[in-house]
C-alpha cells in the first residue's frame, strides 16, 4: 500500500499535472479521471464531492455505494481504496497537506469536525440547494488558487475551506434528522443491542459493551453512532451505555437474588470499585446504600 507524503506524488499516480502549491491543491471535473486500482494513505486532508457511476471506493472496512452526489472527508493516515471508479458527473477534490495548516485558524478547528472520522458509507448527501452552496465555495477557492498568489491568498482560501466545513456540519445535522425519520429510532436499535449483549454475557463472559463493538454491529463508525444518538437523545454513546448498565444494576439490586459483587461481574465489570463509582455517579448513592434504602 502506498503512502503519499507529497501531493505531487499522488498527482503523478493519478496522471494530474503537478500542483501549483506543494501543500495545497484543487482538482475539478474532467481533471478527476477514473481510477483503476489504488490503495493508499497520505499526509493530507481530502474533501471530495462526486457522483459515482461505477467502481468502488473504500475507507477502512466499508465501501461507498451511493448514486447520489455525496461529499466525503478523508483525514491524514486514513486508508483509502479506489477501484475501477468512474464519475457520473463532474466532481472535485480539495487536498490540504497537514503542513499547510500550522499558524492558521484551521489547525485546531479541523480536528473538531467529527465527520473526518466517519466511514465512507456515512458520506454527506446534499440536496440541490446544499450542492449549489458547496459548489460556489469550491469555485471561490479554485479562483483564488489559480490567481497570482499574494499575502492574502492563503487567508482567503482558509476562510472558504472553513465555510465548507461549517456548512458540512449543518448539512450532516439535517441528514441525521432525515435518516432517523426514514429508518427508525437509532436509540431503539442501540438499546436492543445492549439487551442482547447482556443476554450473551449470561452464557459467556464478554466484558463491558464498548462503543466500537456496538457501532460495528450497527454497521456504522463509532463517531457517526455517537453523533446520531446525540442528535436523538442529547447523550453520547458512552453515556447511554452507562445509563443502561446502571438501570440493569438497579433492577438486580431490587430483585435481591445476587450480591453486589455478583451483579458487578454479571454486568461485565472487571472491577467492583469502578462499578460502585459509576453507580454512585449516576444514582447519587453507592450500591450498598441503594440496597439498604430498599430494605428500609
Amino acid at each position: 500500500m502506498k503512502h503519499f507524503k507529497k501531493i505531487s506524488e499522488l498527482y503523478e499516480v493519478l496522471g494530474f499535472k503537478p500542483p501549483e502549491d506543494p501543500l495545497f491543491s484543487v482538482a475539478y471535473g474532467d481533471s478527476c479521471p477514473g481510477i483503476s486500482d489504488l490503495e493508499f494513505t497520505s499526509a493530507f486532508y481530502i474533501i471530495g464531492f462526486k457522483k459515482l457511476k461505477s467502481g468502488l471506493i473504500r475507507y477502512g472496512k466499508t465501501k461507498y455505494d451511493h448514486d447520489l452526489g455525496a461529499m466525503s472527508f478523508i483525514k491524514p493516515q486514513q486508508k483509502v481504496l479506489f477501484k475501477n471508479t468512474e464519475l457520473k458527473e463532474k466532481g472535485f477534490m480539495i487536498i490540504i497537506h497537514e503542513d499547510y495548516l500550522p499558524g492558521t485558524s484551521l489547525y485546531s478547528e479541523i480536528k473538531k469536525y467529527g465527520y473526518f472520522d466517519y466511514e465512507v458509507n456515512e458520506a454527506l448527501h446534499l440536496s440541490p440547494n446544499e450542492e449549489s452552496i458547496i459548489w460556489n465555495l469550491y469555485f471561490a477557492i479554485e479562483k483564488e488558487y489559480n490567481n497570482n498568489t499574494d499575502e492574502h491568498s492563503k487567508m482567503i482560501i482558509i476562510s472558504h475551506i472553513d465555510s465548507i466545513l461549517k456548512y458540512a456540519q449543518r448539512f450532516y445535522k439535517r441528514q441525521f434528522i432525515n435518516r432517523t425519520a426514514l429508518s427508525g429510532a437509532t436509540v431503539t436499535r442501540f438499546n436492543a443491542l445492549l439487551a442482547a449483549n447482556l443476554e450473551e454475557r449470561k452464557l459467556k463472559y464478554t466484558g463491558l459493551p464498548s462503543v466500537a463493538s456496538l457501532a460495528e454491529k450497527m454497521h456504522i463508525s463509532p463517531r457517526y453512532l455517537t453523533d446520531l444518538l446525540k442528535e436523538e437523545t442529547g447523550k453520547t454513546t458512552l453515556e447511554l451505555i452507562h445509563l443502561f448498565l446502571i438501570a440493569e444494576a438497579k433492577n438486580m439490586l431490587t430483585a435481591g437474588d445476587m450480591n453486589i459483587s455478583e451483579i458487578s461481574s454479571a454486568l461485565g465489570f472487571e472491577n467492583l470499585t469502578y462499578f460502585s463509582r459509576l453507580f454512585k455517579k449516576e444514582v447519587g448513592s453507592t450500591p450498598h446504600k441503594f440496597r439498604d434504602n430498599l430494605l428500609n
